[in-house]
């Protein structure tokens, strides 16, 4: 019998700076809203527009590397799985949120309105990765941000992204 697959790729640019909090653990947890436009034309030749808004959730140091340089505006590739979760509200009804748990982030386009350096040491140039277990480059000072043109890039990290424990709170902020 064949297993499931949940795969998420977007890109899209933020519409929120990112919120970052910390679990009871310690573990950090980044939440912001990422906008997809679709164009097109339809039957009757006029262009249309269709944008799509996806909540996303980084764990870890992923989400220290967000919560340090994507602002709202930044162009973004965001590689995860879609996530579903049940949770009280202050009410006592059920609420479900869906969700897209990020293992990957790469950083697109140039700084937008983001302040601090660009990361990947281009000028406002290519993205580098945010993403689980990720090797830091040294020369860079970016933290978990690897060095895109490094010899490490393309196998650099795991992409299993942290998940949320059991001592999420009751998180969704």
């Amino acid at each position: 019998m064949a297993q499931g697959l949940n795969k998420v790729i977007l890109i899209g640019n933020l519409g929120t700076d990112p919120e970052v909090r910390y679990t009871q653990s310690n573990q950090a947890v980044a939440k912001f809203r990422l906008a997809t436009t679709e164009n097109f034309t339809d039957r009757n030749k006029n262009k249309q527009s269709r944008t799509e808004w996806h909540s996303i959730v980084a764990w870890g140091r992923t989400a220290e590397t967000v919560g340090r340089f994507l602002r709202k505006g930044r162009q973004v590739y965001v590689e995860g799985r879609i996530q579903t979760r049940q949770w009280e509200g202050k009410d006592g009804n059920k609420r479900y949120t869906t969700e897209v748990v990020a293992q990957r982030v790469l950083f697109l386009g140039g700084r937008g309105d983001g302040d601090g350096p660009a990361p990947g040491g281009g000028a406002g140039g290519a993205g580098a990765p945010a993403d689980e277990g990720s090797k830091a480059s040294a020369d860079e000072g970016f933290g978990d941000v690897m060095d895109p043109f490094s010899s490490d890039f393309e196998s650099g990290g795991s992409a299993s992204g942290g998940g949320g424990s059991s001592d999420d709170d009751d998180m969704p902020f």
